[in-house]
Formats: structure tokens, sequence, C-alpha cells
């Protein structure tokens, strides 16, 4: 395999699965993990992540924006580690603004449609969700089969 056809391969479970776990740096420089879900825009190169302002990975990245982000195949045989640097929105703040229309995009590419998109709109306010772009930079891993 070319490095061009194995990055593609790496960069293609990205979009097949739609959970993984996000690393991001503690202050003393330890890893911290959140298993997540997430959504991958290939012709962005960018994985989108839903975050709760006071989460210990969303301050995290305020305070250092550079993470990983691990996938798997189900039988863990071929697996990808994406790394970038971290892009944070702005926190919600109206069910109609920006992040909340961003986090309903989201939504859709990881889980369909919303029963209620009403009450999710408010419930992204609520609980101070932002998102999470993470543009891939590098991506190494062992790619399926």
């Amino acid at each position: 395999m070319t490095q061009d056809a194995t990055q593609d391969a790496l960069l293609k479970l990205l979009s097949e699965e739609d959970g993984g776990v996000l690393v991001t740096l503690r202050k003393d420089g330890r890893p911290q993990l959140s298993n997540v879900n997430h959504a991958y825009y290939p012709h962005e190169r960018i994985i989108r992540v839903s975050l709760t302002d006071d989460r210990a990975k969303t301050r995290n990245l305020r305070r250092d924006p550079r993470a990983s982000y691990h996938v798997t195949t189900a039988d863990r045989w071929a697996y990808t580690v994406a790394e970038g640097t971290a892009d944070l929105s702005p926190v919600a703040q109206d069910p109609h603004d920006d992040t909340v229309e961003e986090l309903v995009r989201l939504y859709r590419d990881v889980r369909g449609e919303h029963p209620d998109w009403d009450d999710y709109r408010a419930a992204m306010v609520r609980d101070r969700r932002l998102v999470l772009r993470l543009r891939v930079e590098r991506a190494y891993g062992i790619p399926r089969g």
C-alpha cells in the first residue's frame, strides 16, 4: 500500500465508526481520555464532537488545543489515531444561534433525526454545549484489511 493509500484507509475508518476516545492533556502533561461520539467530515479533514463547557476535556483543550482521537474496529484489529489542533465553537447561548445549528447538524450526522428538535435545542443551551472541531493534521495506525 502506498503512503497515500494507507492515509486514505486510516481516515476512512473515521467515517465508518461514530465513537472513539478523545485524548486531551492535563496541566501536568498526563493524558485525559474520554469516550465520545463523533462525525468525520473528510472534505474538511475535521472531526466534530459535542462537548459540555464544564468538563475536563473542554478545560484541557482551552489551555492546550493539541488532541488525539482514537477509533478502532469492533474486532480491535484495525485502528486510527488522528492528531490535530482543536478549535472550539462558542458555548450555545440561544436555541437558534450558530453553535446550536452546528450541534443539530452534528446530531443528524451521527444519529439521524431527533424526535423533538425544540427540546434538543433548549437542552443544548441548558447544558452549555459547544462543538469541538479537530482538524486532522496527522493519522497513524493499522488500516482495515
